[in-house]
């Protein structure tokens, strides 16, 4: 099972966790970073779409050594206004490049972004270790049971509708409330299908306007209270790129300046298209954390 404390500080937290993935125990004191692969013709961010599978492989060999520590693969754009390919086409994209992944890089964790229980069995024959469902299962009536017979862990984020019309005037009566009462919900309906680790997504940019993205990046630390994981997505998303005008490709600066708000209230990992920038992010956040932590009382 997934464990996870936090102690806030003045600038943050500490904390210590640890994953239990096929019936190995992996333990972190840190901050993970997730890095974005993606196996799509149509992602929203167009220099993170993988061709082939040599390209792939590259790609991934590249994150390691920058600094990755789950990798997330996805066949399905979840971009806003984005049409879903059906079962058949997502296997095709996926099946031989992440078999080609885990059977090179045997020893890293890899997460698969998919809403279909089909795929998901596919993935664990494939070796990976994580389902990544935007959904929350709401896409697939067989997801939460076949995840719990997997014995996998999963992320569970917060979506409305579907991508094709999640951004059609969204509203909530206080969005961190009302997140929270649905994670509680959906948690106790995973745990009941026999879902032991649990990593919520807030979900951001998925039925979100900016404000309300804006208010859930702000009070992340509140979910605190579901004792899970919070996993923060942001990479060169349009709460970034909007508010400033820019374009994805612009949006870097952006993207690191909203990743640290998300470490200092709350995340424990964060899911980007740039590796490398987001490991620095975290080593400064955790240099930072350390001193707070050995020297508290210091002005």
């Amino acid at each position: 099972m997934f464990r996870y404390f936090c102690n806030y500080l003045n600038f943050g937290f500490s904390m210590a966790c640890s994953l239990n993935v096929r019936g190995n125990l992996f333990v972190w004191d840190r901050p993970l970073v997730m890095g974005i692969l993606n196996l799509t013709p149509d992602s929203f961010y167009e220099q993170s779409r993988i061709p082939d599978t040599e390209t792939a492989l590259r790609k991934v060999e590249r994150m390691m050594q920058d600094g990755m520590d789950i990798l997330d693969i996805g066949a399905v754009s979840s971009r806003p206004g984005a049409e879903l390919p059906d079962a058949a086409e997502e296997r095709r994209r996926l099946q031989d490049t992440l078999g080609a992944i885990t059977a090179r890089f045997p020893d890293l964790l890899v997460s698969v972004d998919t809403f279909r229980a089909e795929i998901a069995r596919m993935a664990a024959d494939c070796g990976a270790h994580i389902i990544n469902d935007i959904s929350g299962g709401a896409y697939d009536a067989e997801m939460f049971a076949t995840v719990g017979r997997l014995q996998l862990p999963y992320v569970l984020m917060h979506l409305r509708e579907t991508p094709a019309t999640m951004q059609d005037k969204p509203r909530y009566q206080d969005v961190v409330t009302d997140l929270i009462l649905y994670f509680s919900q959906k948690m106790q309906q995973a745990h009941e299908a026999g879902i032991h680790d649990i990593i919520i997504d807030p979900g951001f940019g998925f039925a979100k306007t900016l404000e309300h993205n804006y208010r859930l990046l702000a009070h992340l630390h509140d979910f605190e209270m579901l004792h899970a994981p919070v996993l923060a997505g942001m990479s060169r998303k349009s709460m970034l790129y909007k508010l400033l005008g820019c374009t994805p490709q612009e949006a870097l600066n952006a993207t690191t300046a909203a990743n640290m708000i998300a470490l200092q209230n709350g995340a424990a990992i964060l899911r980007v298209h740039d590796v490398k920038e987001a490991a620095q992010c975290v080593r400064i956040f955790c240099q930072c954390r350390k001193d707070g932590e050995e020297n508290p009382d210091r002005n």
